[in-house]
């Protein structure tokens, strides 16, 4: 399968650099993959596209300050580090730069002595191993780390940005620590949507899976098979679990808000056949051709041409109608990628 069959382009003015001034007046596009037809709508009234005895399952991980800019101890080098994945209590993988006049043994500080790493280990894909300083960091991070947003929102840096992202670059409902990138489906549910949709008799559930970095790596195979994901972490616990079992047994649609949620579900369908208590790395590749076994509707963004994420929803709706859908949304100047607008595929 090649890979120039996802491709589009995409002006650059559509790519959204702030979030809509309320989280629920995103725009949204329904599309519905039985009748191949695409309306145009308002992310407040999504509840006019579910039924009750639905459930909704949300990626509840939340997005820490993962960026630090450091100085090496002795010389006062300037280091930027990205937090990856937590290895075990206060020992990190990172991505760091310069890595290259960095060496093994060497301390970073950070935040003034609010925190500090020294380099353990160098690893052959270019990440490295630190151990930090208190090992208990999520104290700190708010004080001395910095939201990492996605390479394409090309903004000044001001405090007061980072402060604005701090807040709008994460869920309302987000609770585990550990994403270094949002789950941005979610992004567009207030508090009082949530509220709505409960009094409609749509449920809600939650599955855990720590977005990591990788999700902004480009396909740079040009058969899409060749392509390998970075592994995430996810978890989905029994009582979590036994809701959303209960609603496929009762004949309710599973609506997987983002691309994260699905493929949480997909890996445990995959692994373990049902929906039970479950949890490990994710490392699965959907693309089309795919067999969907748990995800019965798909909220997600709009997503970058030739990455793993328009393949996962040409997967679930159709490279042609997405490739319709995305012509269409682009027409209309739908705002794409993290903080714009939103689709629902049923």
């Amino acid at each position: 399968m090649r890979l120039q069959d996802f491709d589009f382009t995409l002006p650059p003015e559509l790519i959204a650099q702030v979030p809509a001034a309320r989280r629920d007046q995103a725009r949204l596009m329904v599309v519905d993959r039985a009748q191949q037809r695409v309306t145009h709508d308002t992310f407040a009234n999504i509840g006019k596209y579910l039924r009750a005895g639905d459930t909704l399952v949300v990626n509840d991980t939340k997005v820490i300050p993962a960026r630090l800019h450091g100085r090496k101890e002795g010389t006062g080098g300037k280091v930027e580090v990205l937090l990856l994945h937590e290895i075990q209590r206060g020992v990190w993988e990172v991505l760091l730069k310069p890595a290259a006049k960095v060496r093994l043994g060497s301390t970073i500080e950070f935040g003034d002595g609010l925190l500090s790493g020294r380099i353990l280990e160098r690893r052959a894909d270019g990440t490295m191993v630190v151990q930090f300083t208190p090992a208990e960091m999520y104290a700190v991070l708010d004080r001395c780390g910095e939201v990492p947003l996605p390479p394409y929102i090309k903004r000044a840096g001001t405090a007061a940005e980072h402060t604005f992202d701090l807040e709008r670059y994460q869920t309302v409902y987000a609770c585990q620590p550990g994403a270094v990138a949002a789950p941005t489906a979610g992004l567009h549910f207030t508090p009082e949507l949530l509220e709505q949709l409960t009094q409609q008799g749509i449920t809600r559930a939650a599955v855990t899976l720590h977005v990591g970095w990788g999700t902004f790596q480009p396909i740079r195979a040009m058969e899409v098979e060749q392509h390998r994901m970075t592994r995430e972490f996810y978890c989905l616990t029994a009582s979590e679990a036994a809701v959303i079992a209960g609603t496929r047994a009762a004949g309710g649609r599973v609506v997987a808000v983002g691309t994260t949620a699905t493929r949480t579900l997909e890996t445990i369908g995959q692994q373990a056949g049902s929906l039970t208590a479950s949890s490990g790395w994710s490392e699965i590749f959907i693309y089309p051709g795919y067999r969907f076994r748990m995800v019965d509707v798909l909220v997600t963004n709009f997503h970058l041409p030739r990455s793993t994420l328009f393949l996962l929803v040409c997967a679930f709706a159709g490279r042609e109608l997405m490739l319709e859908a995305y012509h269409i949304a682009i027409a209309a100047g739908y705002r794409f990628y993290s903080y714009g607008d939103a689709m629902c595929i049923q």
